[in-house]
């Protein structure tokens, strides 16, 4: 090997390091994150029972789950603050603060005494910590994706990025799969006392091992206070309504799919198709499987592009041609491989495209907005459009009587991100 060839290779090695460092680092935050979605859902009964036991069949189910909703309302006040504080005192500082913060909210439901051990302040603990995890949620994807973007070395933006999504589906995936062998394995008195809070608590272990590898990141954003310079251009910083509007719009049609194919899909599932219970949330296991193994190699496919915007366009125009479609292969063949099929294709046109939107987004703003713009983007679109989805859908299923009111409202949030793309003007920023 040459000398000069030798000098590369050993730059090669600690940049390498570094870009694993990354990843975990950021991997972490949102795994806990979408790893207590997960769980959280899949007991939500059985913490209705124990911490709200008010009067009738679905009453504990129904405040469980709004408890759950809850967090979701409280996220674009979480993107707006921690995205700020993530502007003005950098990605890591703001990264530290959402793990932190939820660790607490999971260790506030995980070990949190029922409703029959300290009465009225059971359920509060629960919101509380819902609340925690919901504000801390909101700030987390704006900060750790900013950080992923602006951690790459040239042309590796899109490969960094795709692993806030990767790990998404991961920890999804997990946390189905804990929920599933708890089930399995225990009794429903042992599963009832005990343990439900299992995951809760193996979540709560990454933790003390995010914060650790945060703390010893370094900071992407550029000391912006040590010049009189850079505090005016934090002071004359304003907010671009019209983008993070579009933005909000762009991000509609992927956050729709997402929750509805992942979240919705099995009751739907088990209502039309008559799938049994166990194989309905298989689909939604190979969709988190997908998200997880694919979305590294979509971020390299982004890297490769000079503009975003085509394979958005044709990913999203795909998307919507392809939902009746394979809802109606699910409904008229509904059988596991067909159904299966028709999830795989789904979900993969949706993860195609989701690196280049993230990058789109984050590129579309400057290093000094970026933080909180992103995050109100984020949490407002899922807020809005995501968590809400499964509510929208069934009472669209109640006023129409259609099966296919799933695909009518994915193609609508699909065709306005489209719409959207059309307006949204492409910017490359540092």
């Amino acid at each position: 090997m040459s000398k000069a060839a030798s000098t590369v290779a050993s730059r090669d090695v600690p940049r390498a390091a570094t870009r694993r460092r990354v990843i975990l680092a950021t991997s972490l935050g949102n795994a806990l994150e979408f790893f207590d979605f997960t769980v959280y859902s899949f007991f939500a009964a059985l913490i209705g029972k124990l911490f709200f036991p008010v009067g009738g069949l679905h009453g504990p189910l129904l405040l469980s789950f709004a408890t759950f909703g809850a967090g979701f309302v409280v996220r674009p006040i979480g993107g707006v603050v921690i995205g700020a504080y993530a502007d003005r005192r950098g990605r890591k500082a703001a990264m530290t603060l959402t793990i932190l913060m939820m660790a607490l909210g999971t260790a506030i439901i995980g070990l949190a005494p029922t409703y029959a051990q300290i009465g009225v302040g059971a359920p509060l603990l629960i919101v509380a910590g819902r609340l925690i995890q919901g504000f801390s949620a909101g700030g987390e994807v704006g900060a750790s994706t900013t950080f992923l973007m602006e951690s790459a070395t040239p042309g590796t933006r899109g490969y960094l990025v795709s692993w806030q999504l990767a790990s998404q589906g991961a920890s999804a995936l997990a946390g189905a799969l804990c929920g599933m062998l708890l089930t399995h394995a225990l009794t429903p008195a042992a599963l009832e006392s005990w343990g439900w809070r299992v995951p809760f608590l193996l979540g709560l272990l990454i933790g003390p091992v995010g914060l650790y590898i945060r703390s010893h990141l370094h900071e992407t954003l550029h000391a912006m206070s040590d010049s009189p310079e850079g505090a005016t251009v934090v002071t004359r910083a304003r907010y671009d309504v019209r983008r993070i509007v579009l933005g909000t719009l762009l991000m509609i049609g992927g956050t729709s799919s997402m929750y509805i194919l992942v979240f919705y899909l099995p009751a739907w599932l088990t209502r039309f198709a008559h799938v049994s219970g166990a194989a309905a949330f298989l689909p939604s296991g190979l969709a988190g499987l997908i998200l997880t193994v694919a979305s590294p190699f979509c971020g390299k496919l982004t890297d490769r592009l000079k503009s975003r915007k085509p394979l958005l366009f044709a990913t999203g125009i795909a998307s919507v041609l392809a939902l009746y479609p394979a809802f109606a292969l699910m409904l008229h063949v509904p059988v596991l491989p067909s159904i299966l099929a028709a999830v795989a294709l789904l979900i993969s046109l949706w993860v195609l495209g989701n690196p280049a939107g993230f990058l789109l987004l984050l590129e579309g703003f400057p290093r000094e907005m970026r933080g909180r713009s992103l995050g109100i983007i984020y949490s407002v679109g899922v807020t809005l459009f995501g968590g809400f989805a499964p509510f929208v859908v069934t009472w669209l299923i109640g006023a129409t009587g259609s099966p296919y009111a799933p695909v009518w409202y994915m193609s609508a949030c699909g065709l306005v991100s489209l719409g959207a793309l059309i307006v949204f003007d492409e910017r490359i920023t540092d």
